[in-house]
């Protein structure tokens, strides 16, 4: 059971925290569908109920996530609230456990997974990605140039 928020203004800021199509999310997708690659979003994950994947490319089966530093560990960003300090870090930690629980369910099934951070740049993540698809998409024994 959740404890009740430390203050109004807790309540309110966390009823507010979108869950999907965050700015670093849609900034991402346009940038991708920008450049022709083609993706399912917020789709569940094979056998995992309540978990769902970001970006996916079924043909390449990429499985994008784009994580909150708050909500997922962030090394260098997350920090820790003072107010029910116990019970937030028993549930950051069990966030945690449930990423690594996803990705190792998803490579097991021959997907590859692929995390960023909401602090790295929608054009970082964006390239990445699509390095990712397209290394996937040649045919094998094709390198590519890049001019």
């Amino acid at each position: 059971m959740s404890p009740t928020a430390s203050s109004p203004s807790v309540a309110a800021r966390m009823s507010r925290q979108a869950s999907r199509d965050t700015a670093q999310e849609v900034a991402v997708r346009r940038l991708l569908h920008s450049w022709g690659l083609r993706y399912r979003v917020n789709t569940p994950v094979p056998g995992m109920p309540r978990r769902t994947i970001d970006i996916l490319f079924r043909g390449p089966r990429i499985a994008v996530f784009l994580d909150g530093c708050f909500w997922h560990g962030c090394p260098v960003h997350a920090t820790s609230p003072k107010a029910n300090a116990e019970w937030w870090r028993a549930k950051l930690d069990r966030n945690m456990a449930r990423d690594l629980e996803t990705t190792e369910h998803l490579r097991a099934a021959g997907t590859t997974v692929l995390r960023f951070w909401e602090h790295e740049t929608a054009e970082e993540v964006a390239r990445s990605v699509g390095d990712a698809v397209r290394a996937q998409q040649r045919p094998s024994g094709v390198s590519e140039t890049r001019h």
